[in-house]
């Protein structure tokens, strides 16, 4: 899950609220400014910091539009005393072909799932690297995040594997 935040004091209680939803937080990347655009910078009150969070249960793909639900109410709960976000959530599902985002926006290359909610493929997976398309966001492009994807990829493969093997 892909978090943009501008309040580091509301992290703590976010963790709390998502891991009573998704389960136990596994892993938590490194803060990184969000330089690529300055989109958020208006309604979120300053420029954000960008991390990733990967939980430890497995999820089944079916529930993306859910969870991406979910995620909008947890955005509302954290709205500051002027309307805006202080919190961006972006779910996503990782898998080893590829990453896929849940959006609210209808593009051409977003499939609708339900209840509002659509999938988009945002990166794929070929060539031994995450592989970008020309609706991938600028920050999803960077060969850091890439990078990190591709070892949570590797972190995954090696998860399953395990299961099989015992």
């Amino acid at each position: 899950m892909g978090v943009l935040s501008t309040d580091e004091t509301l992290h703590e209680e976010l963790f709390a609220s998502l891991g009573q939803r998704f389960g136990p937080i596994l892993e938590i990347s490194e803060k990184v400014p969000f330089v690529y655009t300055h989109y958020y910078d208006h309604e979120m009150g300053g420029s954000p910091v960008r991390f990733f969070l990967v939980f430890e249960r497995l999820v089944d793909p079916e529930t993306l539009s859910d969870i991406k639900l979910k995620t909008n109410q947890l955005e509302d709960q954290f709205r500051g005393v002027h309307g805006g976000r202080r919190i961006n959530l972006d779910p996503g599902m990782l898998s080893a072909a590829n990453f896929i985002l849940a959006t609210t926006k209808n593009r051409a290359q977003r499939i609708p799932l339900e209840k509002g909610i659509y999938a988009e493929l945002t990166l794929m997976y070929f060539d031994h690297e995450f592989q970008i398309l020309p609706w991938t966001y600028a920050d999803y492009k960077s060969d850091e995040f890439r990078s990190l994807f591709k070892r949570y990829r590797n972190d995954y493969i090696k998860f399953l594997k395990s299961r099989i093997d015992t």
